[in-house]
């Protein structure tokens, strides 16, 4: 008797759809993602043990070299449109439209009042490479720093707003000293020191805290 035939069945699968939904999966991630803005300079900042998340909306950050030098950096663009504009008519900058739109694309800033202009007249690609030497901060006047956060404590008005400073481990004590005059001349005596994560100490009420909420904590 003969034997019976199984019926060969093809094993092609349509991936179309497959296909169709990783790349809206893609674009998604592409469209949604907010990148990290370009640092101003290399900073090796001290650690800490606090974990404190850095906010990434509605911050003013400070950033100070080993040099000394000083920049602003705002994540919101219409805060900085809005900031650029308060100074162009308190500070007389003679800034058109068109040099407070470039500054809207240019979140990072550490130059004197005096080349603000010419800053803004390079492309992107000119100011990455150019040093800039720095918002001048040079005694306990908080100098040109003092009308920065001026101006961003007004935009940011009526929001919560993260004041945050980030400075090199190498950094000298006067010019810190200088920023944080350009604070408290402010009315602003409370803001974050930006630093790197390091775990508690071994055996310190905050290393047993954390291993308790890690679940390997002694019982």
């Amino acid at each position: 008797m003969p034997k019976a035939k199984i019926a060969k069945k093809s094993t092609w699968v349509d991936m179309t759809a497959f296909v169709d939904v990783s790349f809206l999966i893609l674009t998604f991630f592409i469209l949604a993602t907010k990148f990290k803005p370009e640092e101003p300079v290399e900073v090796k900042f001290p650690s800490s043990v606090s974990a404190d998340k850095v906010p990434e909306t509605d911050a003013f950050l400070v950033t100070i070299d080993k040099d000394g030098r000083v920049f602003v950096q705002m994540d919101d663009p219409n805060a900085r449109k809005s900031i650029a504009e308060n100074l162009n008519e308190t500070r007389k900058l003679g800034l058109t439209p068109a040099d407070i739109k470039a500054f809207t694309n240019a979140p990072s800033i550490g130059v004197p009042f005096a080349a603000f202009k010419q800053l803004l007249a390079m492309d992107q690609e000119q100011q990455k490479t150019l040093k800039q030497p720095g918002i001048p901060v040079p005694d306990s006047t908080g100098g040109e720093l003092y009308y920065w956060i001026r101006d961003a404590k007004s935009t940011y008005a009526g929001k919560k707003t993260s004041w945050l400073i980030k400075a090199d481990d190498a950094t000298k004590y006067p010019v810190i000293r200088n920023v944080l005059e350009a604070f408290k001349r402010n009315d602003i005596n409370k803001f974050q020191l930006v630093t790197k994560f390091r775990d508690a100490p071994v055996g310190t009420a905050l290393w047993n805290t954390r291993q308790n909420q890690l679940g390997t904590g002694k019982k």
